[in-house]
C-alpha cells in the first residue's frame, strides 16, 4: 500500500488518479528502479492519501499546500478503515506528512529514508515526497538514501510477489 500527502492538481482535475501528475512520473520512475511496473503496480497495489481533497496551490506558489491538521483528522476515518479493510503487510508513506503518520516524529525524515521499520506486523519502508518542489532527493547523501529505500522495495517484491 502507497500513501501520500494528498491528491495534487492534476489528480483532482484531470486524471482523478493517484501519483497520476509529475510527482507521479517521478515517483513510477524510482519504483520502476525496484523492479515495479507502473500498469502491473496500479492493478495490483492500493494507492491512498492522508487527505482525499485537493488542497490547493501552496501560498508560496511552488507546489501545493501541505493539508491542514484538521483536514487530516476529518480524513483519518478513511484511511483507517482502509488500513482495516486492506489490511496490508507493506506500507510506502511517500513524503514527510505520510511518513510521520506512519512513523512519528522521533526521527527526522532523512535518518527514516532508506530505512525499514517494523510496525505493527507490517513492514514500513519510507520514500520522500517526489514533488518537483523537493530538492531534498537532488543532495548526494540523500540518493544514496532513496537508493537504500528502492533496494528495500526490490527485495520486498522479490521476497512476496510473484514473478
Amino acid at each position: 500500500m502507497t500513501v501520500g500527502q494528498a491528491p495534487g492538481r492534476h489528480e483532482a482535475e484531470v486524471t482523478h488518479q493517484p501519483f497520476s501528475g509529475p510527482a507521479g512520473r517521478r515517483l513510477f520512475r524510482w519504483l520502476a528502479r525496484a523492479g515495479f511496473e507502473e500498469e502491473s503496480f496500479r492493478a495490483t497495489q492500493a494507492m491512498l492519501a492522508i487527505t482525499r481533497c485537493y488542497p490547493g496551490p501552496h501560498p508560496g506558489g511552488r507546489g501545493d499546500r501541505v493539508p491542514s491538521r484538521v483536514e487530516q483528522e476529518l480524513c483519518a476515518v478513511w484511511l483507517e478503515r482502509e488500513l482495516a479493510l486492506i489490511n496490508p503487510r507493506v506500507i510506502i508513506p511517500v513524503g514527510g506528512l505520510a511518513v510521520r503518520r506512519f512513523l512519528g516524529n522521533a526521527h527526522s525524515m532523512t535518518a527514516m529514508i532508506g530505512e525499514r521499520f517494523e510496525q505493527d506486523g507490517r513492514v514500513v519502508v519510507p520514500l520522500p515526497h517526489p514533488s518537483g518542489a523537493s530538492q531534498w532527493f537532488h543532495a548526494p547523501e540523500n540518493k544514496v538514501r532513496l537508493d537504500r529505500a528502492l533496494e528495500h522495495l526490490a527485495e520486498l517484491r522479490r521476497e512476496w510477489l510473484p514473478q
